[in-house]
């Protein structure tokens, strides 16, 4: 059997910038070059992608990676029961042979297009046996007589296999036939013996079907009068009390299914909303559907002691409050990353390439080289479009003379001209005109915490003084709903001017003008907090916090 591929995420941080998209490709895109055939790295988003990265991918021919929330084992990625779902119109005998077996306790019941039915369990079958006194259940179960004749090992002397037994009760012909005149009657059942004359008898009252038992031979008279009378004719060479036992046990298994209120759970769910779910149930086996809502396999509470943990590499981001949700549920197995150390833990040693350098792509690009791995004229976009937009073209104090270096020699390569793209990059993200406040705010915001305070920096750039003051009429009304929605105290926007290189900040929440004025010494003008050669985040903003937090 084939080796199950193993698949890898790379993942940047939540609210994805054009740095954390970019690099997960590329980084990816390496990964995927030194890999073996049995692991498959793929590039993962954890947020919304905003206008600027765009148009980054479509300019380099790049897909959106698929968007992930949540980093907790899900049921794909549990080795399931590849139990195959059988008919609902098989016998009760054959489902009880093939759960000894599969060695399994549940048996699904599926249709013709693999959509689930009902299931099965050893205890209906049980139910059946022991609490069913009615002997007219096997015609109303519409028992085939193809499923009578395999469950007593009989041959069909006369009649139709693909035919119902839908009427009438089952009997054993055990009388004189004197008394079976007075209780056969139409369309019953009856299991006989070898007397001719109640053979005789069964027939003038009309039974639908006659089994005759302990392999006695059947005149050709008796077989031309079944025929004439359209009954039924099965030998067997079981005894009558045999047969008796086994008839209940020909019946579908679709009669005594449970086909209402079944639980069953998606491929997609996850493991810890599906173990609460199964601590509640009786049943030890549950059905899991695919993403089309066809059956796919079993599942047990044993199965989810094997559950196999996402696997992941992070790029850009190497805190917690940043990460996809549920991060501490996966196996982070690399971190590749330029800020300062945050707030994850690992299991284990992991593999972590942490540089003081402008942006993550520049890192990867070094990775590309070391590795000796070729950088294709669309990688190279998107690492240098990535480098462009961290160091707002060079502009940052984050920038790095190696920065500068790496995205000159990416541009000659993927063939753009530095200048001239990002400020085309930067016009398509400040195209603020048709985004909401919420599409606006998170676009690129990252939520931090100090001494026990948590707060919120997002960061808008723009080419213009109005475009920024545009942004700031969205979402001053809007800062109120975030506090109250994340349960953050403080919340902060960057209004970062690229070419007048300043940042306009506004603020909500107690205690957020104060801080900015400890920590720069300014005043509040205009409705806004003007911090001159300001543009970053990470190097100029998040250790003056830092610090006016340790002094209060």
């Amino acid at each position: 059997m084939a080796e199950k591929v193993k698949k890898v995420w790379v993942v940047g941080h939540k609210n994805p910038d054009t740095d954390s998209i970019c690099a997960a490709i590329a980084y990816a895109n390496l990964k995927n070059a030194k890999a073996s055939a049995q692991v498959v790295y793929e590039a993962k988003r954890a947020g919304e992608i905003n206008e600027e990265t765009k148009y980054v991918l479509n300019y380099f021919n790049q897909k959106r990676p698929h968007r992930i929330t949540d980093a907790g084992a899900q049921i794909k990625d549990i080795e399931i029961r590849k139990t195959v779902g059988v008919s609902g119109k098989i016998s009760m005998k054959k489902a009880w042979e093939m759960m000894k077996q599969l060695n399994v306790a549940t048996l699904p019941i599926t249709d013709a297009n693999n959509k689930l039915e009902g299931i099965i369990t050893t205890g209906d079958i049980a139910t059946s046996y022991m609490d069913i006194y009615d002997n007219h259940v096997v015609s109303r179960a519409k028992t085939p007589y193809r499923n009578i004749i395999e469950t007593i090992e009989g041959t069909l002397l006369v009649g139709n296999e693909h035919a119902y037994f839908q009427d009438g009760k089952v009997l054993v012909a055990a009388a004189n036939p004197d008394m079976m005149e007075e209780y056969i009657e139409d369309n019953d059942l009856v299991i006989i013996g070898n007397r001719y004359e109640s053979q005789l008898c069964a027939l003038e009252m009309n039974a639908s079907c006659m089994i005759v038992c302990s392999g006695a031979k059947v005149t050709k008279t008796i077989q031309k009068m079944a025929q004439d009378r359209d009954c039924v004719l099965i030998s067997t060479n079981y005894d009558s009390y045999t047969v008796a036992r086994l008839i209940n046990q020909s019946i579908p298994i679709k009669f005594f299914m449970v086909e209402e209120d079944v639980v069953s759970f998606k491929s997609e769910d996850y493991v810890e909303d599906v173990r609460e779910i199964m601590l509640k149930e009786k049943y030890r086996d549950f059905p899991v559907l695919d993403n089309e809502g066809k059956y796919a396999g079993m599942i047990s509470r044993r199965n989810l002691l094997n559950t196999k943990k996402k696997q992941l590499i992070l790029v850009d981001h190497n805190e917690r409050s940043q990460a996809i949700d549920n991060v501490d549920a996966a196996e982070i197995i690399e971190i590749i990353d330029h800020h300062r150390i945050g707030s994850l833990e690992t299991m284990s040693p992991v593999f972590f390439r942490n540089q003081p350098l402008g942006c993550t792509a520049t890192i990867v690009y070094q990775m590309y080289r070391e590795q000796g791995v070729e950088i294709t004229k669309d990688i190279a976009g998107l690492l240098c479009a990535a480098i462009l937009s961290d160091t707002l073209m060079y502009r940052s104090p984050t920038c790095t003379e190696i920065d500068k270096i790496v995205a000159e020699e990416l541009a000659i390569i993927a063939g753009i001209d530095t200048e001239t793209f990002a400020k085309e990059m930067f016009q398509a993200g400040s195209d603020f005109s048709a985004k909401s406040a919420e599409e606006i705010f998170y676009q690129d915001f990252k939520a931090f915490v100090s001494n026990g305070i948590e707060f919120g920096v997002g960061q808008i750039s723009a080419m213009s003084r109005q475009e920024l003051g545009m942004v700031r009429e969205k979402l001053l009304p809007y800062m109120e709903q975030v506090m109250f929605e994340r349960k953050i105290p403080m919340v902060f926007i960057m209004l970062t001017n690229i070419l007048e290189e300043n940042t306009y900040m506004i603020c909500a929440g107690e205690g957020a003008s104060k801080l900015i004025e400890d920590a720069y010494h300014v005043q509040e003008k205009d409705g806004y907090y003007l911090l001159k050669g300001v543009v970053s985040r990470k190097k100029q903003l998040i250790p003056k916090f830092m610090a006016a937090l340790q002094e209060q």
